[in-house]
């Protein structure tokens, strides 16, 4: 990028030469050479800054997920956004927050049936769970009417 720009600001300065029908002809290829593998430089730079900056996205969005994936709480308010505290309060009061927390038939934070785990999905981490869960609640009417815990209680 340096050497395109040397050339270009030498072309600048001496402009005479662009003018001058000695030069002409060798110093408009030189400026034209320089002024298309600076863009070239310049586009190649701006590509690899995005893919750089795709990549450290990437990586941020990894290392949340993965701290979401071993908070429950964290996970749930991840989901349910707004009603964060409620859900954390039903998930409490349902499950103590344990992603492995069984009573007969109903697993997990939000301690869901089998029909519900068929229906929304259901797995081991407490981020699948709060999205299952969180599909339940808006199918509900944003609800809490299927939990036998309520918010408010």
């Amino acid at each position: 990028m340096r050497k395109h720009t040397t050339v270009i600001r030498f072309f600048e300065n001496h402009r005479w030469l662009l003018r001058d029908p000695r030069f002409a002809t060798e110093a408009a290829l030189r400026l034209g050479s320089a002024r298309r593998g600076l863009a070239t430089t310049k586009a190649k730079a701006a590509r690899l800054r995005m893919e750089l900056v795709r990549r450290q996205r990437a990586s941020e969005q990894r290392r949340f997920l993965a701290s979401v994936e071993r908070a429950p709480a964290k996970a749930i308010c991840h989901v349910f956004g707004s009603y964060c505290d409620q859900a954390l309060q039903v998930a409490r009061c349902e499950s103590g927050y344990s992603t492995t927390a069984q009573n007969g038939q109903y697993l997990g934070i939000f301690q869901m049936g089998s029909h519900e785990r068929a229906t929304f999905g259901h797995g081991a981490s407490a981020l699948v769970q709060a999205k299952a869960a969180y599909r339940y609640f808006v199918l509900s009417g944003r609800d809490w009417s299927p939990w036998s815990c309520k918010p408010w209680s």
